[in-house]
């Protein structure tokens, strides 16, 4: 059967697994997968601009011996305001799958209600999917089972947050969130991850204490503070996020192994994550260089029964949840 993934929640734990493993095999022996995708064509469509996951679709549909066609919007009718319903039915007619990189949720849910080929979320304003997959791949291939593992995020609670609260709790790890207060993930998000992870032994903890968070973790992970469309407000966010810096105080109270990871794009090196020498993207680090770890509010588990702790009014508030999307939890059968 067919099938969109639009959110990591539209995996069931087991499915998550079963893709991992999966991924691990076609990594392992890619000339076994050349002919999967054979005579079968994938349309690519970027509205937001992209390096690794457009590199990455493509090289993956062509290794399957697929034929990717990679397209920003100005490239098709969606630029001259062609309905994104209609471009998926007419592409539905051409390929055998679509892939979307765009800004609003809303534009993925729409189209892949519109076309009768599978849709894949390449990113959202409210998702991350593939970036999730690829960083579990990563961990696990590092760390080994990810069952039992903590994993610290610290930054902005945004996309990448909410996939990772979602496929770290499907796969029974203990997440953290670190963000500033007014800047933490969707209370919906945290909710549902938590009610996950009480089915697989995981937790989800969101938290505005950058050194409590970090502390035993066996993965610290950043992202860039303003993200695609903030720009106008990456210095008001470098102020507010200043603290939260993956440097060398968060590093040396996490596991001696901890492994450093961040999504890339490292605008403005040096900020997210403070250390001497070339970032990677994945990879046990000490980092260099000092943040202010001194602002430390409660450390507080979120749970069924209990809320997020409240956003903080003023400065902090700048960027509101103004919606939230809702999350897809049709099962996946393997």
């Amino acid at each position: 059967m067919d099938r969109d993934l639009l959110s990591i929640d539209d995996l069931t734990p087991r499915e998550l697994g079963y893709l991992l493993e999966l991924s691990a095999k076609v990594k392992a022996q890619p000339g076994d997968y050349a002919d999967r995708l054979l005579g079968r064509s994938v349309a690519l469509i970027f509205e937001k601009p992209s390096t690794r996951t457009r590199v990455s679709f493509e090289i993956a549909v062509a290794s399957a011996g697929g034929h990717p066609g990679a397209l920003s919007s100005a490239e098709l009718q969606l630029g001259r305001g062609e309905t994104i319903e209609d471009t998926g039915r007419v592409l539905s007619r051409y390929v055998q799958a679509i892939v979307l990189r765009t800004f609003e949720q809303e534009r993925l849910e729409v189209l892949a209600s519109a076309a009768s080929v599978p849709v894949v979320n390449a990113l959202s304003d409210f998702e991350h999917p593939c970036q999730c997959l690829a960083d579990l791949l990563t961990v696990r291939e590092v760390k080994g089972e990810l069952a039992g593992r903590t994993i610290t995020y610290l930054g902005d609670g945004n996309n990448v947050t909410h996939s990772l609260l979602l496929g770290g709790a499907k796969s029974g790890m203990h997440v953290r969130a670190c963000t500033p207060p007014g800047f933490e993930p969707i209370p919906q998000v945290v909710q549902r991850a938590s009610d996950i992870a009480l089915e697989t032994g995981g937790s989800v903890t969101i938290t505005h204490d950058p050194i409590e968070a970090s502390r035993d973790a066996d993965v610290l992970y950043t992202d860039v503070w303003a993200s695609m469309g903030q720009e106008a407000e990456a210095d008001e966010r470098a102020l507010v996020f200043s603290a939260y810096a993956l440097d060398a105080e968060k590093v040396a109270v996490a596991k001696p192994d901890v492994t450093v990871m961040h999504c890339l794009p490292a605008q403005g090196r040096g900020r997210q994550a403070r250390r001497h020498g070339d970032a990677r993207p994945a990879g046990a680090s000490r980092a260099g260089g000092r943040g202010r770890g001194d602002r430390r509010p409660a450390f507080g588990r979120v749970g069924p029964g209990r809320e997020p702790d409240a956003h903080a009014e003023g400065a902090h508030a700048l960027a509101p949840r103004s919606r939230l999307r809702p999350i897809r939890r049709d099962p996946w059968h393997v």
